[in-house]
């Protein structure tokens, strides 16, 4: 049982900051504003580990990077802490089980990056519905605009209905399937 609770408090504490730091770099990426509540709110769960990165790692033709390696190495000691937790020993192969856990970590950050497409998308149709001048509104539109760009290209409105959302959400679905195939064991 104290294995199941270190277990949870592991994946929810490391996947908030992993989450955290994903919002933030698709934010910096999409040029989004920061200026709103869940902007000021992720620069502030994030400075601290953030930039003193930056001093390190710089950023690359406007990419964030320090952001998005964090992420990755966050993920990655999540990962190595559950599977310790769970029995793992990676003694016997150390090269290999770094390899294979980077690789993972990897596969698991395109994961949260495709569940928090799919949250953003979700949230913005719905704010748009019940309540278009919500402060965080000009922020879900510049994380979405790019993707539902896309298919309003090919696909006009509908009865005044923008069926771009519905697209975006089946082809992330689509592609969660192979890669939840490839991590379901970790």
């Amino acid at each position: 049982m104290l294995a199941q609770v270190a277990d949870l408090l592991i994946a929810n504490a490391f996947g908030l900051m992993v989450y955290a730091l994903l919002l933030r770099f698709y934010m910096q990426l999409l040029r989004a504003p920061f200026r709103n509540p869940v902007g000021l709110f992720i620069t502030a769960l994030t400075n601290w580990i953030v930039l003193p990165v930056r001093r390190i790692v710089p950023g690359l033709m406007g990419i964030d990077l320090p952001t998005i390696v964090l992420a990755w190495l966050v993920q990655a000691l999540m990962l190595t802490l559950l599977l310790w937790l769970r029995g793992l020993n990676f003694a016997h192969a150390p090269g290999i089980a770094a390899g294979l856990l980077f690789g993972i970590a990897a596969l698991k950050l395109l994961q949260a990056s495709l569940y928090l497409l799919i949250a953003v998308v979700i949230g913005h149709v719905l704010f748009s519905w019940f309540n278009p001048q919500t402060p965080i509104a000009p922020l879900l539109d510049a994380l979405t605009r790019p993707f539902y760009g896309i298919f309003r290209r090919f696909i006009p409105p509908i009865g005044n209905v923008d069926l771009s959302p519905i697209f975006v959400l089946i082809i992330a679905q689509v592609i969660l399937y192979p890669i939840g195939d490839l991590v379901r064991p970790f």
